[in-house]
């Protein structure tokens, strides 16, 4: 599967009802396929992959908003 197709299928990803380890996992997750999307669109300049990584930081955000302060990521 490539990064393109798990960018797409973790957008997918229900955010309800997640427990704060939950709420880890997918905030790495989710900067992982970021910065290898970024190393993909440095290649090919496409703008898709920049809306891709544009929406999965904001899903990232969200997920990170309702951590405790804590917990470091």
């Amino acid at each position: 599967m490539s990064t393109i197709e798990k960018a797409l299928e973790f957008e997918q990803t229900s955010l309800r009802s997640l427990s704060t380890s939950d709420r880890v996992k997918l905030s790495r997750q989710a900067k992982s396929l970021i910065l290898e999307l970024n190393q993909i669109y440095k290649k090919k300049k496409d703008q898709k992959i920049m809306d891709l990584m544009k929406r999965l930081t904001a899903i990232k955000r969200k997920v990170e908003k309702r951590l405790p302060t804590t917990v470091t990521i």
